[in-house]
């Protein structure tokens, strides 16, 4: 089959972010979930162009009682879809999102895996894309267990180092005037946190960031070498100390944008969630299970909801938003 693979888009994110993030892409991870990643890429064929494991399990390396999360990169959509509604959902309202589980050496690897276009992947890690879901998930740490080629990793590492360009460049309006690393990304992950359905515990982004420290000080420190409102304060040598050259007016401009952004991303959340109810089978469990494991609020899924999801839905979705499923 021909690839459908274009050339890759305009990135203003400069070489030496580009390679950190190859570099990381290349972090070893379990053998287990290698398979997995193997065994999701072989039902879909060649149109698979690359495999991106990222998420709490890949942070912590706790598997076996985890959900793995895992991204396959596709060439195009037509061509690992019998059912057109899938291809068309997936185009509308990336990413589709699956649940499987397998065998693998004597256990049970639970993995919730999402399919998007190349294309659709730069477009939405890039600052073409308003919303957050992308570029906040893939400015963190992230590993590509499968590349068809060495231009296809080049691609998705651009594409990385975009998401960090704009996660950080979109949350400097957050911020005072100079701040540390750490103060930066915990402040734009917290931000992100409010921008979706789940969710998180007080002090989650904080341990997010103390945990992997090094890396989002090293990040920070070559955007400032390519970002004109992002600046290195020399003043202090052993702790960088940034600062954030925004005017007034783009500072208001970029706090107005993000508390736009937090009811438009909880209506994306919440049209992905029903989207895959219809998109998988065990999809309505799956959506039920999911905002259980972020919320703490557990419906149990009537045959009538089985059977007629969008039509059964709305009085689920009603008595989960008033028992705080959804904030």
């Amino acid at each position: 089959m021909q690839s459908r693979v274009t050339s890759a888009p305009a990135n203003g994110t400069d070489g030496p972010v580009i390679d950190l993030i190859e570099r990381e892409l290349t972090t070893p991870v379990s053998a287990a979930s290698r398979e997995l990643g193997e065994r999701l890429r072989s039902r879909y064929g060649d149109a698979v162009l690359g495999v991106l494991y990222y998420g709490s399990c890949f942070r912590t390396g706790t598997e076996a009682d985890g959900i793995l999360d895992i991204f396959l990169i596709v060439d195009d959509y037509a061509s690992i879809y019998d059912r057109r509604l899938l291809a068309f959902a997936n185009r509308v309202l990336p990413p589709n999102v699956f649940y499987a589980e397998m065998e693998i050496d004597g256990e049970t690897l639970r993995t919730k895996y999402a399919v998007i276009s190349l294309q659709q992947f730069e477009h939405r890690t890039s600052a073409r894309c308003f919303h957050t879901f992308f570029w906040a998930r893939f400015a963190q740490p992230c590993a590509l267990t499968y590349a068809r080629d060495a231009g296809i990793r080049r691609r998705v590492a651009t594409a990385l180092a975009g998401a960090a360009d704009t996660f950080i460049g979109r949350s400097l309006a957050l911020q005072a005037e100079t701040f540390s690393s750490a103060t930066l990304w915990t402040n734009a992950l917290r931000a992100s946190y409010r921008t979706e359905l789940r969710p998180e515990a007080p002090g989650a982004a904080a341990r997010l960031v103390a945990a992997n420290a090094a890396r989002y000080t090293k990040l920070t420190t070559l955007l400032a070498d390519s970002m004109p409102q992002l600046t290195r304060d020399a003043t202090d040598a052993a702790e960088p100390v940034f600062r954030s050259n925004l005017s007034v007016w783009q500072r208001r401009r970029g706090r107005f944008a993000w508390l736009l952004r937090r009811p438009q991303g909880k209506l994306i959340n919440l049209l992905r969630i029903m989207k895959a109810a219809f998109t998988f089978d065990g999809g309505v469990d799956y959506v039920l299970w999911k905002i259980e494991r972020h919320s703490g609020v557990k419906v149990e899924a009537t045959p009538m909801l089985r059977r007629h999801p969008l039509l059964a839905c709305w009085p689920t979705v009603w008595r989960l938003y008033r028992a705080g499923a959804f904030r």
